[in-house]
């Protein structure tokens, strides 16, 4: 669990709802479902107009992220490409296919794969780098919804103030009914901002983040591999590895 995404939209909601009741107001002065309702079903609806309905579950998925980010243990993986070194320079490729097989990481998998097959380093590392380059383009097509999401939801605010105020305008003969108009005018803009810039938006940013990471280890495993293939040194190996991650390895 990333806690520090937990921590910061606790005190983001934290703050507004504290504010709130500071300033001597009530907390369902500003929950209100019907403003809720307009922005978020319109957001939703204005970004799976954009998107292809793959790409829409695909960020939804990766939501996770956020809170239970993909494990990256670099000094694991460093032991791995010793590992693998060692044995192909003592055993030979082939016997790297027990590892092969043993490891859940497609990616690395299909690099062993490779690596077994005896393809030329060039090559490997040129078939790695185009996979690598088709798992980044599929993501950040898929993060784009939060991003969209964060551009759509302070407009969609707007017009739910519209919408409140074309309530109290058709309702000023009856006082009693104005205070629910206002109150969805002026909260349906907070809820739009709100979405945006406390949740939609830093998602992207998070998950972008994230991804970044991804595609260095699927660099620093291509370029070790590429090394292994072209039996460089491992110490050489580890060095280049142990680069890419700024010595976390």
């Amino acid at each position: 669990m990333d806690w520090s995404s937990v921590g910061g939209l606790l005190l983001a909601l934290g703050g507004i709802f504290l504010g709130q009741v500071l300033e001597g107001g009530h907390l369902r002065s500003i929950l209100q479902p019907t403003a809720f309702l307009i922005v978020f079903a319109g957001t939703i609806g204005a970004v799976l107009l954009q998107t292809r309905l793959d790409n829409f579950i695909h960020g939804m998925r990766l939501l996770r992220w956020v809170f239970t980010p993909p494990k990256q243990d670099y000094h694991k993986l460093g032991e791995a490409i010793a590992l693998w070194s060692n044995v192909s320079r003592r055993e030979g490729l082939l016997h790297l296919e027990v590892h092969m097989n043993d490891s859940p990481d497609p990616f690395i998998k299909k690099g062993l794969r490779l690596l077994i097959d005896g393809i030329t380093p060039a090559k490997l590392q040129e078939i790695l780098a185009i996979d690598t380059a088709t798992y980044e383009s599929q993501h950040r097509q898929a993060l784009k919804i939060w991003e969209s999401a964060g551009g759509y939801s302070p407009t969609v605010g707007i017009l739910g103030a519209v919408l409140g105020l074309i309530h109290v305008m058709e309702n000023l003969a009856d006082p009693a009914r104005l205070g629910s108009g206002i109150a969805v005018a002026f909260v349906a803009t907070i809820y739009g901002v709100g979405l945006a810039n406390l949740f939609f938006l830093p998602v992207a940013n998070k998950i972008k983040a994230l991804l970044a990471i991804q595609i260095n280890t699927r660099e620093m495993l291509a370029d070790s591999l590429a090394g292994i293939a072209a039996g460089d040194n491992l110490r050489l190996i580890q060095e280049r590895a142990e680069s890419y991650f700024e010595k976390k390895m």
